[in-house]
């Protein structure tokens, strides 16, 4: 190890999140006033959230996971259903759609793009297909006249957008391309409120269902009750609702990021570019790219290590750039290779070739907004000196 660069003073994060004072006086609001679960801050981000992505309805939650739970809960999905979705993704899109009892059918994935390999969606629709979810996995998003043009119409499709706040399809956001588009902001997203979701929809059924959903099936607010003229009347309950609400404290801090968003994803595309003119010439490691047409969020910066030409193993490289202080991780895992889905579907790890692949070969590096020159040229230098 003492030929590889070493700063024992500094550590490069894998992602920080990017708050300030502005963030720190939001908050004082909704403290002083003591309105601190769903309310005008929460409704003023949804507003703002749907002209960003130029769709009619978006309706916050708790988290992406309850987002996606709520999606299919609102086009019906249940027991005998199916719905299908990426072997590689984060685990909750395929466990939102056990949540309603239906079956998540594993599709794999494109290795060059990490999303769903839409060349192998067809072979998944079988009669009991209900919906799909493409994910826009680390903020590209899936090319989705093709996915479209690939299934039956009948066939809803609820976008899975976590990493994908900002990102464009053509001359569309994400969140506006499918029937039902599901955000996060967590933390490691480019916005956030330490947790949260979206739901984004054109459908206005669809939204008041989600909207009442999301409040344990109320058919008014809690906001619309302590303020209205009748304190006496409680809310008539016609659909089976959850507890999945924003609080205004994240939503008078997602309002802030939410403005910050579009300088966030340029300084990013900024970095990832670098990142790909530096690393470009490492025959074994391939960087992500822009899309032809679109708009990529960068969420994160996802490698994939060619084995056969690297000089270490995967996981040999990341222990040594852990040393240097420089972090990574794996893009994401294989749903079908997690010890619950093989019990439970009896999945071996051969079933999904790619998505596999991506697993045990993807690194993702340091990409955020607190990240300065210094520290984008020390992980590069790291990585070439492997």
């Amino acid at each position: 190890m003492s030929s590889l660069p070493q700063d024992k003073k500094r550590t490069v994060h894998i992602a920080l999140p990017s708050l300030g004072d502005d963030e720190w006086q939001a908050l004082k609001e909704p403290i002083d006033n003591g309105w601190l679960t769903q309310g005008a801050k929460v409704a003023e981000f949804e507003k703002g959230f749907a002209e960003r992505h130029g769709v009619k309805h978006a309706l916050a939650v708790t988290s992406c996971t309850t987002a996606l739970h709520l999606a299919l809960a609102a086009l019906d999905i249940g027991p005998g259903d199916e719905v299908i979705v990426p072997a590689f993704t984060w685990v909750s899109t395929a466990n939102a759609v056990l949540y309603c009892g239906a079956k998540p059918v594993l599709c794999d994935v494109d290795t060059k793009t990490f999303n769903i390999d839409i060349e192998k969606v067809a072979d998944c629709v079988t009669d009991k297909t209900k919906a799909i979810i493409p994910v826009h996995l680390f903020g590209l998003c899936i090319d989705m006249d093709k996915l479209r043009s690939a299934i039956p119409e009948h066939i809803a499709i609820v976008e899975d957008a976590a990493c994908g706040a900002g990102a464009q399809y053509k001359d569309k956001c994400a969140g506006n391309l499918g029937d039902l588009g599901c955000f996060s902001f967590h933390p490691r997203k480019s916005i956030t409120c330490g947790e949260g979701g979206m739901v984004t929809t054109n459908d206005d059924a669809l939204a008041d269902r989600i909207q009442k959903m999301r409040n344990h099936g109320a058919g008014i607010s809690e906001e619309q009750r302590h303020h209205g003229p009748q304190p006496y009347i409680l809310p008539q309950f016609d659909v089976l609702g959850f507890n999945y609400r924003m609080t205004d404290l994240q939503g008078a801090v997602a309002n802030v990021q939410l403005t910050k968003l579009d300088q966030f994803i340029e300084e990013r595309a900024k970095g990832a570019q670098w990142y790909r003119d530096v690393l470009g010439d490492l025959d074994w490691l391939t960087c992500p790219s822009e899309p032809d047409d679109g708009k990529h969020a960068w969420q994160s910066f996802v490698t994939y290590i060619d084995q056969d030409k690297a000089p270490k193993p995967r996981n040999e490289i990341m222990a040594d750039l852990h040393q240097m202080g420089v972090a990574t991780r794996p893009g994401t895992h294989s749903v079908h290779m997690l010890d619950y889905y093989k019990n439970t579907f009896g999945f071996n790890g051969d079933d999904f070739p790619s998505a596999k692949a991506c697993e045990l070969n993807s690194m993702a590096v340091p990409l955020h907004n607190r990240m300065t020159a210094e520290d984008y040229e020390y992980v590069a230098n790291c990585i070439k000196s492997i």
